[in-house]
């Protein structure tokens, strides 16, 4: 494994001579040590010889905030990298859950990096998302909602994302996905190519083993989910764009 070097909020690991880049931001709460939770992702993409820069965030109901603060930091991030290997050939960026609306959300519209790969996105209300948020706001009579809301980020998305590369990971046991709208919107878009991969697994397969390793201090194998991990990134690291 290498080095973790931290700048900013970002957790940077670096092969010596990488063949591209791949910007993380992960699911709400779980993302407070990616560099824990998404293990296995990061360990993946470091064989195969890319570096991983991975966000470290808290969930607040300022989205566009966090959207710019993650944007602005990976972009220091890389040029740091840069100025040590030279220009990066490919800069993806990955999302899950609540982080592929972050990237979704980030201030130059997709435009500098090569393709997006949205893992389980969801885009739900504030009291969905909170089921308490939702009963203490009715009893106290409170208008709590995230900004941008799930209507208003649907309309970011469609009049300010430029980004026409995108790969779409949908698990077949997830009842939080909303890849599906997501799509259908992102197809709308003229010269989109956007495209859909299915897998078996739920909205924790990206990092419930780097999870469980941690809590249970444990190595041990869970072949179905490695796999599930190992087929996210074979296609995201071999992805002709």
């Amino acid at each position: 494994m290498s080095t973790i070097r931290r700048i900013n909020n970002v957790s940077c690991q670096w092969p010596s001579r990488p063949n591209g880049l791949i910007e993380i931001i992960g699911g709400s709460y779980i993302s407070i040590k990616p560099e824990i939770t998404y293990k296995r992702l990061i360990s993946s993409f470091l064989q195969r010889n890319f570096a991983v820069h991975s966000w470290s965030y808290v969930p607040n109901f300022d989205h566009q905030l966090q959207a710019n603060q993650a944007w602005k930091q990976f972009r220091q991030s890389k040029k740091v990298l840069e100025k040590r290997v030279g220009l990066i050939p490919k800069s993806i960026r990955l999302g899950h859950s609540l982080g592929c609306k972050l990237h979704l959300l980030a201030p130059d519209g997709g435009r500098n990096c090569d393709g997006l790969v949205a893992i389980s996105f969801n885009n739900f209300k504030a009291d969905k998302s909170i089921p308490m948020l939702g009963r203490m706001s009715q009893r106290l009579n409170l208008q709590t909602e995230f900004s941008p809301s799930p209507n208003e980020t649907f309309n970011l998305i469609r009049e300010h994302y430029e980004q026409i590369n995108n790969l779409l990971i949908k698990f077949k046991n997830d009842n939080l996905d909303q890849n599906n709208i997501l799509l259908k919107l992102l197809k709308s878009r003229r010269s989109d190519k956007s495209d859909i991969m299915r897998l078996n697994g739920n909205h924790l397969t990206p990092v419930s083993v780097g999870l469980r390793e941690k809590l249970l201090k444990t190595n041990s194998q869970n072949a179905s989910k490695y796999e599930k991990i190992d087929q996210i990134v074979e296609r995201t690291t071999n992805w002709d764009i």
